[in-house]
């Protein structure tokens, strides 16, 4: 399935990046292959609207901010955060008043600009340790990828790789992975494991440990479609929570949102030294799902892809998607049976 050959995505919030990347003009972004512009309000309030005048068609993110408003470059053409156009400079009637440009749902949630294309089918996940007394968050990176997000999420549930793709830096040399036990839920799923990983230096220091190898209980929480928390404790005592938001710009690449929760201080640990080894883990598995095919078969039926007992949580994830998009689209066509009867 490629992304937007699925309308029912557009139901979904999708994370676009930090809200501290909103500065005093407005940014461009693409999503599910539509372009749309973001910028804040007065009162610090994201909004996204089609990044189209519907005058000209000119880009609106090529404009400017004026009094909380988007102001097309082109005329002049003033926008609020609803599409409502506020100002035709060349005109002094009210006309304006009927001139709308397409608004979507926005939101700020846990310091990203969230953003929902059609009427949301769901809430903004809801990361229950974010509140957690003790922890502290980094952001880590907002950077698109050329491929698509289920692949992204399915590589970050894969066991099986980590002997490979990070055979230089925290992968286990034993090639047969520790496999999760699985919950099954309405909106995802539950994996826990307990892997072996290596501690490279930089990681002895961040486990306060000399120990070659750390046993660590994972347990990382999927939501259909593309977000993840992992929640990753340590013998030591640290929590190290991964929250990732991947966000189809088109069939053939994602915006990678990360940040994690931690249980350490800025003292023990770094910023800089948190974000330098995840990184480090990041680029690994870019280097590979960039070569990947956007194109992810849902049914198999035509023998497209191979499969071993690992890829059971990527499996369940394109299972758990199709079906809730299916069930979307069933209520849909319901809902404008029964309107027009």
């Amino acid at each position: 399935m490629l992304m937007t050959q699925e309308p029912m995505l557009r139901r979904f919030w999708h994370c676009l990046f930090p809200v501290s990347d909103l500065t005093e003009k407005p940014r461009a972004f693409r999503l599910l292959g539509e372009d749309i512009v973001v910028w804040k309000d007065l009162d610090g309030k994201p909004h996204a609207v089609q990044d189209r005048c519907p005058h000209r068609t000119a880009k609106l993110s090529l404009g400017t901010l004026d009094n909380g408003h988007i102001v097309c470059p082109y005329h002049g053409w003033a926008f609020d955060g609803d599409g409502a156009c506020k100002l035709i400079p060349q005109e002094t009637t009210v006309r304006q008043r009927a001139i709308h440009v397409r608004a979507y749902h926005c939101a700020e949630r846990y310091g990203q600009v969230w953003v929902c294309l059609d009427e949301p089918a769901f809430d903004i996940p809801l990361i229950e340790p974010y509140r957690r007394p003790g922890f502290r968050q980094v952001f880590e990176f907002s950077e698109d990828w050329a491929c698509t997000p289920l692949r992204i999420m399915e590589n970050e549930f894969d066991a099986a790789h980590l002997s490979f793709v990070h055979a230089t830096s925290f992968g286990s040399t034993d090639p047969i992975p520790n496999l999760p036990s699985i919950e099954i839920l309405d909106d995802g799923f539950i994996a826990r494991s307990r892997p072996a990983v290596r501690n490279p230096e930089g990681q002895r220091v961040a486990l306060h440990t000399t120990e070659d190898t750390t046993f660590r209980m994972t347990t990382g929480r999927y939501y259909v479609p593309f977000f993840r928390v992992t929640e990753i404790a340590y013998p030591n005592g640290l929590k190290n929570i991964l929250v990732t938001a991947l966000t189809p710009i088109d069939d053939r690449n994602t915006r990678f949102n990360q940040f994690v929760l931690r249980n350490d201080t800025e003292e023990e640990v770094s910023t800089e030294q948190v974000i330098a080894f995840d990184r480090m883990v990041t680029l690994e598995d870019k280097a590979i799902l960039e070569s990947t095919d956007p194109d992810v078969p849902f049914d198999n039926s035509e023998g497209e892809e191979e499969h071993m007992a690992s890829d059971r949580p990527g499996l369940l994830m394109r299972k758990l998607v199709r079906s809730v998009c299916d069930d979307l689209r069933k209520s849909a066509t319901k809902e404008t049976e029964l309107a027009g009867a």
